[in-house]
């Protein structure tokens, strides 16, 4: 038999379960240095903008060369205006609340070293949660953790420093299915400006999968590439706009790299599932990477006569639910495959009985 992966009974009508909703399902998109004005960026915002995503992450290198005010809003605002609030800029109208969160790259705050401005032209233009520079945001089963790379933050830029040990307990507080840490400088990467054999990156090399991360997505290095670390899964996102770099030394973890052309990441979770997929500009599908998230659940809709029950799994994934009057003898109620994540069960076993358990497995 297969393993139980989920339970729930209910007693005299005193039910021993909470009844809240799936929350809804999420899309986002992932751009990481792009922010040069060029038509190859605005190709990107086109089919990032097309996919309809609640939000908008970035990677970094949002605003080239030199990361100055006199160039932000023709680097970011004259393709992402509609998803920025407030927005002030001189391309449009603003979203009713912001829907772009970015990182800080090295080309925002610190290039060359030191620039003229600093962080100033980038924290005046967006408007963003907790310090800015780094921070937290929740959007239904999805919790992104924004970190600071550049090696000059106030607050530290490793894992012992005081932004690592509010990553850390961050991470421990957070309650999302799928929690996503980002930031501009790769820790590893097969890019031959950046990578991995260069040596830099390495203070980022942080301990997430202890720290309870689901995926880490970079920059920096102007190439898309997904590795597989100690049981972490980085994905490098530079193909955003501007120039493609090649590839170096292959990072001896790398699972599947590419640079010949540009494009961005699209993420569509649910409570079940989430998906990744990196397209590019002529919207052909480079990559792909899901993760189911266990167990599924079942939520009590009514007491009845008869119990109605909904199963949140993974979409396709075939269960069977069983039913018990005493915890002991199991029969089967329902055989199902999610659509969308969900599905509702009726037992008919059910009518006439004060007690009723149940429990959700895999099927085959």
């Amino acid at each position: 038999m297969s393993a139980v992966r989920s339970l729930l009974f209910w007693f005299a009508g005193a039910l021993a379960l909470s009844s809240n909703l799936p929350a809804a399902s999420v899309r986002i998109g992932v751009i990481g240095d792009y922010g040069s004005g060029t038509t190859n960026e605005e190709a990107v915002a086109n089919l990032v903008k097309s996919w309809q995503p609640d939000f908008i992450m970035t990677v970094g290198d949002n605003n080239y060369p030199y990361g100055e005010a006199t160039t932000i809003d023709q680097n970011v605002g004259k393709f992402f205006h509609d998803y920025i609030y407030p927005y002030t800029g001189a391309y449009g109208a603003g979203a009713i609340s912001n829907r772009f969160f970015p990182t800080v790259g090295n080309h925002d705050c610190c290039f060359p070293s030191p620039t003229p401005t600093g962080y100033d032209a980038y924290l005046a233009y967006f408007t963003l949660p907790g310090k800015e520079r780094y921070y937290n945001y929740r959007y239904g089963p999805v919790e992104i953790f924004c970190l600071n790379s550049n090696p000059n933050d106030p607050d530290g830029w490793t894992f012992d420093s005081v932004q690592g040990e509010w990553l850390r307990t961050s991470l421990a507080n957070s309650t999302a299915t799928w929690r996503l840490v980002y930031f501009h400088h790769s820790p590893w990467s097969s890019g031959s400006l950046h990578g991995t054999s260069t040596g830099q990156g390495y203070y980022m090399r942080w301990p997430f999968k202890d720290w309870g991360a689901t995926a880490v997505l970079t920059g920096h290095d102007h190439i898309y590439e997904r590795m597989l670390r100690d049981g972490m899964t980085y994905l490098v996102i530079g193909i955003g706009g501007d120039r493609i770099d090649p590839f170096g030394t292959t990072d001896p973890y790398s699972q599947l790299r590419y640079n010949a052309t540009y494009g961005a990441l699209r993420i569509d979770a649910t409570e079940t599932n989430i998906m990744f997929r990196a397209i590019n500009k002529t919207n052909a599908q480079i990559d792909t990477l899901t993760f189911e998230a266990m167990p599924p659940r079942l939520q009590l809709l009514s007491s009845g006569p008869p119990t109605q029950l909904r199963l949140l799994g993974s979409t396709g994934q075939n269960y069977v639910t069983d039913g018990s009057m005493d915890l002991n003898a199991w029969k089967p109620v329902s055989t199902n495959s999610p659509v969308a994540g969900s599905v509702i069960i009726t037992d008919p076993g059910s009518v006439g009985f004060d007690s009723r358990f149940y429990r959700a497995r895999l099927g085959h």
